[in-house]
């Protein structure tokens, strides 16, 4: 019986060497990096916009939420903000790796990002959580699609997002668990 061939792992490491030291001024972006780098930056700027927006949007949510579950919504639009602005932090970093700036310009935040700012109408803290919910749905789609697109080409800025989707798809579980849908919602 004919012993199946193992996939044997091989490198030429001279090569990969003498390729880092001719490279170095690219910083941590090696030939490994496949993807067109100005258009993963356009595209992770984009994020840094979404997800600034959303930073802004539940801060000034919690700010201003009131009614008998304030405190509980509050709180939960408090750390939802936190961890967006950590992500805002992490893919600016993570822009900024791949030799790129960081776009956080505030005068074109909006028309970057893939979610909309409105600030409420009222302090309706269901129409709060139907907005947020709406956004959060908004990135989970636009996220795993950044997922799909970056695929190999940059395992680095894809697991970033994948881990940034799967916080965003955390604050939308437990959105779904407050909001109340409405007979508009069914239509």
């Amino acid at each position: 019986m004919k012993t199946p061939v193992q996939n044997q792992f091989a490198i030429d490491v001279s090569r990969i060497r003498e390729e880092a030291r001719k490279h170095i001024t690219r910083g941590p972006v090696t030939p490994a990096n496949t993807s067109d780098l100005d258009r993963l930056i356009d595209v992770l700027n984009q994020v840094v916009a979404t997800e600034m927006v959303c930073y802004l949007r539940y801060t000034q949510n919690a700010i201003v939420a009131q009614g008998i579950d304030r405190e509980q919504v509050a709180a939960m639009f408090r750390e939802h903000a936190d961890e967006e602005l950590d992500h805002f932090r992490r893919v600016s970093d993570r822009i900024n790796q791949l030799g790129g700036s960081p776009d956080m310009d505030p005068g074109s935040l909006v028309a970057r990002s893939h979610t909309e700012y409105a600030a409420p109408a009222d302090t309706d803290l269901q129409g709060m959580i139907r907005e947020n919910f709406v956004a959060e749905r908004i990135v989970i789609e636009t996220y795993t699609e950044i997922v799909r697109w970056i695929g190999e080409s940059d395992p680095t800025s894809r697991r970033l997002i994948e881990d940034v989707l799967a916080e965003e798809e955390e604050h939308a579980d437990e959105l779904n668990d407050l909001y109340q849908p409405t007979a508009a919602d069914e239509a």
